[in-house]
């Protein structure tokens, strides 16, 4: 199987977990439109689900695709959320972001019992950071704030570059909440538990991409198939 073949079995393996009454949280990215299209297929069906988006972009997907939306104000309690991620350790440790939605995924993640990874064997490696790790800052002083992630960062061996997200045509990305986001390549995160919690410290940081202990399980597809990784 092709990787976005392997992204397409892992989002409809997801669709066992999902349960009638469910309200559940929808996520950003390719992977997690594959799970989105899939699960419009049964909704259509008569499945009564109600979802919640992490970002603007899945909401004008689900809305197209008939899948009844609420947001965590009306339904802050949700069962499952279902999302990719950019890369993902035996531990469950993901970084995430890639698409610009890491705050109001991991808000909406924390906000259900569970989150369900979904994703394509390349994204399972051995130590998080050759993906850049997103950071979201708040515009203000954003500079300052940067540096401040470099001299955090170094403490915990990671070292490279680190460079606000520009969008297409060359201008500052801004994030649904109206943030900026520092690519930060690393290479590789010796102590992502520990970084994490570092950087969430720092005056201007939002939220990292690193998330730690949020995922309960993992559906990895593969060119045979499709594992779970799940933590006690």
């Amino acid at each position: 199987m092709t990787p976005d073949d392997q992204k397409k079995a892992a989002a409809i393996r997801a669709l066992d977990f999902v349960e009638s009454g469910m309200k559940l949280g929808l996520g950003t990215g390719s992977t997690a439109e594959h799970f989105v299209h899939a699960l419009a297929e049964r909704v259509a069906g008569g499945l009564k689900i109600v979802g919640v988006p992490t970002s603007e972009r899945t909401a004008r997907l689900a809305t197209k695709l008939g899948i009844p939306l609420s947001n965590l104000d009306d339904t802050p309690h949700l069962d499952l959320t279902v999302d990719g991620a950019d890369e993902l350790d035996g531990a469950l440790r993901l970084i995430k972001g890639g698409g610009g939605a890491l705050l109001r995924e991991k808000i909406v993640a924390t906000s259900s019992d569970r989150m369900l990874v979904i994703a394509d064997a390349s994204k399972l490696v051995r130590t998080l950071g050759a993906f850049p790790l997103p950071v979201e800052v708040i515009p203000f002083g954003a500079v300052s704030t940067a540096g401040r992630i470099a001299e955090v960062a170094s403490a915990f061996g990671c070292h490279g570059k680190i460079a606000r997200r520009v969008d297409s045509y060359g201008e500052p990305f801004f994030t649904d909440s109206a943030n900026f986001i520092f690519d930060c390549s690393f290479g590789r995160i010796p102590d992502p538990d520990g970084l994490a919690a570092a950087l969430n410290l720092i005056p201007g940081v939002v939220e990292t991409g690193l998330f730690i202990g949020i995922a309960a399980a993992a559906l990895v597809g593969t060119p045979s198939g499709v594992d779970m990784i799940e933590v006690n």
